[in-house]
């Protein structure tokens, strides 16, 4: 059958279309219902999954506090982190603002969750038992309360040295870091790769996470009820690896773990202080890498952001010597 212009203009419409949903890579030959195929994960989550854990008790900490003050939950006999696929992770009593069950997750037809403040107390509850990095992963493994693990195909954890003094946290990962599931391995991660170079550092001194450890769908924005669902478990895991220096590639993450709201070219260069459970942590934030491919010519300004790191892990060194 031969093709017409019009039929080739029909066509290219389409792969225009489907590159604008976010249609990024070539799945199969015969179509896929995802909408129908997600419901069905979800509700098979849902029935594996069960209660999910207990509301928030009297003086645990509102929607975006901090972790510190929230109890660890208690540990199941082995000494492993409570799991949110336990149906003793929960004992719901009472029923929610919603009519179900407190601590159990609502849903609906169309969706795998809602994310509410139950969801957001069971996400505390289930960081704070977490008592070394891979039983974070682990508890994030577990964990069914976020929609972005559906559409994801690995959870980007992190990457680099946990006992590294250097600390980056990015937003969330992209196609390349969902691929090979870790975080900043694309053209942006490469670029990283080279600043970090020029001020004598590799992966293997520095550790790397995102405040959201799934992609989102075509690489869109995480809304604020992802990354607040997702927001205890990058703090706990900045308070585990406990580094001296604390570095936000980018705005978003800036603005989520400390609660400031200046755009990034007002922020980047200037020292903070993040409220670190046992200590403050110096706190810096620059352009993401990302940025930079866009804006070669900012790079001059993170330079200086790297330098002014640089010289920070020295005068700790020197401090602690």
């Amino acid at each position: 059958m031969q093709q017409t212009p019009q039929d080739l203009r029909q066509i290219e419409a389409l792969l225009d279309f489907y590159t604008a949903s976010g249609v990024d890579c070539f799945l199969g030959d015969e179509p896929v219902d995802w909408f129908g195929l997600t419901s069905e994960q979800a509700a098979q989550r849902l029935q594996n999954m069960g209660a999910v854990a207990q509301a928030p008790q009297t003086g645990q900490p509102a929607l975006g506090g901090d972790i510190r003050h929230v109890p660890a939950a208690p540990r199941q006999q082995g000494g492993g982190p409570a799991s949110l696929s336990s149906p003793a992770a929960a004992a719901p009593s009472g029923a929610s603002a919603t009519g179900a069950p407190v601590g159990q997750v609502p849903v609906t037809g169309q969706s795998a969750v809602l994310p509410d403040k139950a969801i957001i107390a069971a996400a505390r509850e289930l960081a704070a038992s977490a008592a070394s990095l891979d039983d974070l992963r682990q508890c994030l493994e577990s964990f069914d309360g976020c929609n972005l693990k559906l559409t994801a195909k690995k959870l980007v954890f992190a990457d680099g040295n946990p006992q590294a003094r250097l600390m980056f946290v990015g937003e969330a990962p992209g196609r390349d870091e969902d691929q090979q599931g870790k975080p900043f391995v694309g053209r942006s991660g490469q670029l990283l790769d080279r600043m970090l170079a020029a001020i004598g550092l590799d992966r293997t001194a520095v550790y790397i996470a995102n405040v959201v450890p799934w992609r989102p769908p075509g690489n869109r924005t995480p809304t604020p009820q992802e990354t607040e669902i997702c927001k205890p478990f990058i703090k706990r895991q900045i308070e585990l690896v406990d580094p001296d220096v604390l570095v936000f590639l980018g705005a978003a993450s800036a603005k989520t773990l400390l609660g400031v709201q200046d755009g990034i070219r007002k922020m980047r260069g200037h020292w903070m202080t993040y409220p670190g459970l046992t200590r403050e942590i110096a706190a810096i934030a620059t352009y993401h890498p990302a940025y930079l491919l866009r804006s070669p010519l900012e790079k001059r300004l993170s330079w200086r952001d790297f330098l002014s790191i640089r010289q920070a892990l020295q005068d700790n060194q020197k401090e602690k010597s």
